[in-house]
């Protein structure tokens, strides 16, 4: 023998030694579904099963096989396995294209099974291919295996297919339809938005004798409750409850939902306490439904009783808990429970995901605590999750609204060089910062660079662009944006054109605006009235109405009917040049063209004639508003309020006042201060006084005029009978109100004497440390410190 035979029979006779005893096929299929469970089954051991189940000699069990295929295509995904029921699907392929003695022979049982796995693999097309092989094989069906067509073609949005098959197909060849495959239809028409086919088959299926089950009812009340049908759950819960069918945790949950998502919180409450009493124990979907809906309604504090309720009461919160919260907390601004309760998570165990790091950059960042955003960068990578393009986007936008856009420039690079695509949203981002902050060169060659990437910016990506910054008063820079979006070949809209137009009016450059106008209709773009809207309001308030009356005719003429809004803008702007005969000419034409005259519409009219002194015409106005069916609103009442006034009607004034509540409405700064600039100007300081006090009630706060009056700042108010309140809220918000507040005269005289007898002590020149001083001497408390020459005056006295 040669040594090359020699060598060859070594490694043979070492393979056979080395290799694994062979299994019978029930143990090897039984091995590989424990694997399959653990989730250790992948592809390449597919590949050894098949071997190893051909290599044994005798045919495999149809039962083991079935029982494997079943196991695999309801795995969920692991490590080893993204997609079970594709390789249950490509092993059966590969095991039926062996031949010889070994290969089962198939039953209807196994057929069912490949239609479910293909279902599963989201191939329902195959599904029904399989059904049809079924049927040529002359094996018979079963419920099911219609179960399992129904579910495919449910699955492939072919329910009217699905529905012949239950009330035809299936009877024709022997099978009755059950519960469980109406069920399957239900499902497939909600899923489908098909409500009124849904009811039709439940109604259907009771008529022919099927009880429904707790999943019928369930799956009902579901649909209805994400459809926001509260009135139609509810019926059907109470028919659940009168046919003997006991509601689940899915039932209430779905409830609980429905009214969240709502903002019916109470009701959502009676469910929940309903669900408690009926002995059902809330699970984490019920809490997070209800966490999730306080932070929807802005409830923050609620969900976080909510949430230490829930682990009082023993169920452990879930990363949904923790980010339900955490995102709560990042909206509102609240850095420091977010951080606590991250903390908490970390504590308890709970791993963060991306999503949990993306919650707290955004809002580390939305406090402009970027340095603090960026360490949650880092502790991400140290966690071991990476940073994804929401990550990055946010960061970058985060540094482009603080300016720092050398920072951001260096995160998007970093986000290239680690394998992130940028996004059309993080493109946007930093070519905005770029236009922003004044380097439209590196603007324009973002916008190349993105195009060179594949990503095309459209219209509404300059569109929007071009809007943020004319609403910055860049409109220039807005010019320039459009101009580059000329050139790389896109045609601007309407919606562009009219935004350019509207950044001119902003700046009140109307001749440049209406050459933006021209040059739209010069393309062949026909001006809608939202675009003549724009050239008229910026007419209006550059004070040329006769302008905007020009446009207003134009339109007209070109067949195009004024909205709401552009009649309401040239109301405005007539009231506001004094024309209040020609407004209210405009104001019945309007009416008699049957224009939909709003709640705005009334305001400006009402506003424009107490403006321009025809209060006894506001109120004849006013009784007629009462007898329409328009919504009055707080800005309403506040004009008829000073409307009342004005006319000497003060109990009227005062009765409107007090019908605000029930109409549903609440008091506005702007309502606070007339009510007591004139009860000041009446004399009824005690009266304005309390006003104020229920003013701080009622949590509103005030602002710089109304500060400015209330304090006492008039001269022919005695100081003594000035509000000690107003005083001491003047002086908590000296440092968060505007400088104009403390604008005002400085009268020497009034100190001069006191200081010179002893009878007035000034500590310093601190307004703070002499609120006496401020409360009786003088008209605007900065004024101990504004004038240069009563402070010399002062210090000599000092």
């Amino acid at each position: 023998m040669s040594s090359r035979a020699r060598l060859s029979a070594v490694a043979t006779a070492t393979a056979a030694s080395s290799a694994p005893p062979l299994r019978a096929p029930h143990l090897a299929l039984a091995a590989a579904m424990e694997r399959v469970r653990s989730g250790a089954f992948g592809a390449e051991d597919a590949r050894h099963l098949h071997d190893e189940l051909l290599q044994y000699g005798a045919p495999v069990p149809e039962r083991a096989l079935n029982g494997f295929l079943a196991v695999l295509a309801r795995a969920p995904p692991s490590s080893a396995c993204s997609d079970g029921p594709a390789l249950a699907v490509a092993f059966f392929r590969r095991m039926s294209r062996a031949v010889g003695p070994r290969v089962m022979s198939l039953s209807s049982h196994t057929y069912g099974i490949l239609m479910d796995c293909y279902t599963r693999a989201q191939r329902p097309d195959l599904a029904s291919a399989i059904f049809g092989q079924l049927l040529r094989t002359g094996l018979g069906v079963s419920v099911i295996t219609f179960s399992n067509l129904l579910k495919g073609l449910c699955e492939a949005k072919r329910t009217d297919e699905a529905l012949d098959v239950l009330l035809h197909r299936m009877h024709e060849l022997g099978c009755v339809p059950n519960v469980i495959s109406y069920n399957i239809l239900l499902k497939g028409f909600f899923k489908e938005g098909q409500f009124a086919k849904a009811c039709d088959l439940f109604y259907k299926m009771t008529q022919y004798g099927i009880s429904p089950n707790q999943v019928t009812y369930s799956s009902i009340i579901d649909a209805l409750c994400k459809a926001r049908a509260m009135d139609k759950a509810e019926a059907f819960l109470s028919q659940m409850a009168d046919k003997g069918v006991q509601p689940n945790n899915r039932t209430y949950n779905s409830l609980i939902y429905g009214y969240s998502s709502r903002g019916k919180f109470k009701d959502a409450v009676r469910v929940f306490k309903d669900m408690t009493c009926r002995g059902f124990l809330p699970d984490i979907v019920t809490w997070n439904s209800l966490m999730a809906s306080l932070c929807k309604h802005a409830e923050y504090k609620d969900a976080r009783d909510m949430f230490d309720m829930m682990v009082v009461k023993g169920q452990k919160p879930n990363i949904v808990s923790y980010r339900i919260m955490l995102d709560g907390y990042a909206t509102e601004g609240c850095d420091v429970a977010m951080t606590d309760l991250f903390d908490l998570m970390l504590g308890d165990g709970v791993a963060p995901d991306n999503q949990i790091f993306n919650i707290l950059i955004k809002g580390y960042a939305k406090c402009g605590m970027v340095n603090r955003a960026m360490i949650i960068f880092d502790e991400m990578r140290k966690h071991g999750v990476k940073p994804d393009v929401v990550t990055y986007s946010t960061l970058i936008a985060a540094h482009c609204r603080m300016g720092k856009m050398d920072d951001a420039l260096d995160k998007f690079y970093e986000m290239v060089d680690h394998g992130v695509e940028p996004s059309i949203h993080t493109y946007h981002t930093l070519i905005q910062g770029f236009c922003t902050h004044g380097s439209f060169l590196k603007a324009k060659e973002l916008v190349l660079e993105m195009i060179s990437n594949g990503i095309h910016p459209d219209n509404v990506f300059f569109g929007s662009l071009i809007n943020n910054l004319c609403k910055e008063g860049r409109v220039v820079d807005a010019h320039d944006v459009f101009d580059l979006m000329v050139s790389i070949g896109l045609h601007p809209d309407v919606i562009t054109y009219c935004n350019l137009m509207d950044g001119y009016c902003l700046v009140g450059n109307m001749e440049k605006a209406l050459r933006v106008f021209d040059a739209m209709v010069s393309t062949g773009l026909e001006p809608n009235v939202v675009v003549y809207g724009t050239l008229i309001n910026g007419y209006c308030k550059s004070g040329r109405i006769d302008d905007a009356l020009s446009i207003f005719k134009e339109m007209l003429q070109k067949g195009i009917q004024p909205s709401t809004v552009a009649y309401n803008i040239i109301l405005d702007g007539l009231f506001q040049a004094g024309r209040t005969v020609s407004a209210m000419e405009r104001f019945h034409e309007m009416i008699e063209s049957g224009i939909p005259v709003n709640i705005c519409t009334y305001n400006t009219v009402l506003c424009g004639l107490y403006k321009n002194n025809f209060s006894d015409e506001a109120i004849v106005l006013f009784k007629k508003l009462q007898t329409t069916n328009v919504k009055i609103d707080i800005i309403t009442i506040s004009v008829m309020i000073a409307v009342m006034f004005r006319t000497r009607r003060i109990e009227e004034a005062k009765n409107l006042f007090a019908s605000i509540a029930a109409n549903g409405l609440v008091p506005s700064v702007e309502t606070y201060r007339i009510m007591m600039t004139n009860f000041i100007k009446e004399g009824l300081l005690e009266e304005a006084d309390d006003m104020f006090s229920s003013m701080e009630n009622a949590g509103c706060d005030p602002d710089s005029r109304l500060l400015n009056l209330v304090i006492g700042q008039r001269p022919t108010i005695p100081p003594k009978q000035r509000s000690f309140n107003a005083i001491q809220k003047y002086v908590d918000n000296k440092y968060r109100l505007p400088k104009e507040v403390f604008d005002g005269g400085f009268i020497l005289e009034k100190i001069v004497g006191p200081l010179s007898t002893g009878n007035l002590v000034l500590l310093d020149t601190d307004v703070d440390s002499n609120p006496s001083v401020i409360f009786n001497y003088f008209q605007h408390p900065k004024d101990l410190s504004r004038c240069v020459y009563g402070m010399k005056t002062i210090e000599k006295i000092l």
